[in-house]
């Protein structure tokens, strides 16, 4: 598999991995005991750069590691559809998109594909893990990767989380009808949009490379009530442990 090109094939495997989980393919993982984090390099051929890679999801964002660049691009936000439908892929709440909203990144325009979550959150900020990360998720035709991290404090009940919440399935592999407008999913995102910029990759199994990961620096907030109730679905935590940064910079 090469850097940053996955097939289309691949992504709707790895990134909708519903289908999998319901017709029993594909090598089980999972966040706990053997099927663990620390393991899944071990559990297949096809899951050797979860042991191996040099440019692994999630890190720890340290003033250590960034480096302040003039020149970082804003990025280029369309998203003008909602949402469709929310699945439990047995491993986290995923809401899919209708077609058409995207982001434009270094010149690329990456489609929006689904948006999922993580508690407690993946990716860290200064040491700082908070209770809930979402990604949205991004892929053009050819492959190509691009992950918006969107963090959750503590704080007031988020009304687009209370939407999701209401609708998600409790049992791994079904599938719900969700209406989520464009608008309320653009109200979900901060006004600053001011963001960290790595070289990562996916932080579930085959933990390939060469992802665009785009973490936001200001925050959504989430109520302590919802964050348990995530967690009531899954009896336990979701998220990647912090990987090794080795020579990569974060550019702000």
């Amino acid at each position: 598999m090469k850097v940053g090109k996955i097939l289309v094939s691949g992504i709707a495997a790895i990134l909708l991995s519903s289908a999998l989980l319901a017709s029993g393919g594909g090598t089980h993982w999972g966040y706990t005991g053997h099927e663990g984090p620390e393991n899944w390099g071990d559990l297949s051929a096809d899951y050797s750069l979860c042991k191996d890679g040099k440019s692994q999801s999630p890190i720890n964002i340290t003033s250590g590691v960034t480096v302040q660049s003039k020149g970082l691009e804003k990025i280029g936000f369309d998203y003008n559809t909602g949402i469709s439908s929310v699945i439990n892929n047995g491993h986290t709440i995923q809401v899919n998109f209708d077609e058409g909203s995207s982001i434009t990144v270094d010149g690329i325009k990456f489609p929006l594909v689904q948006f999922h979550f993580h508690t407690p959150s993946e990716n860290q900020i200064n040491g700082k893990e908070f209770p809930l990360e979402g990604h949205f998720v991004h892929a053009t035709k050819d492959g190509s990767l691009a992950v918006i991290g969107l963090m959750f404090e503590d704080g007031a009940e988020n009304s687009f989380i209370k939407k999701v919440w209401a609708k998600m399935p409790r049992n791994a592999g079904e599938k719900e009808s969700l209406a989520i407008s464009a608008k309320e999913v653009n109200a979900l995102l901060p006004k600053n949009k001011a963001y960290y910029r790595f070289n990562g990759s996916l932080t579930t199994p085959p933990c390939s490379e060469g992802v665009r990961w785009l973490v936001l620096k200001n925050y959504s907030t989430i109520s302590k009530a919802q964050t348990k109730e995530f967690l009531d679905i899954f009896h336990h935590e979701n998220n990647r442990p912090i990987q090794p940064i080795h020579a990569r910079k974060v550019i702000k």
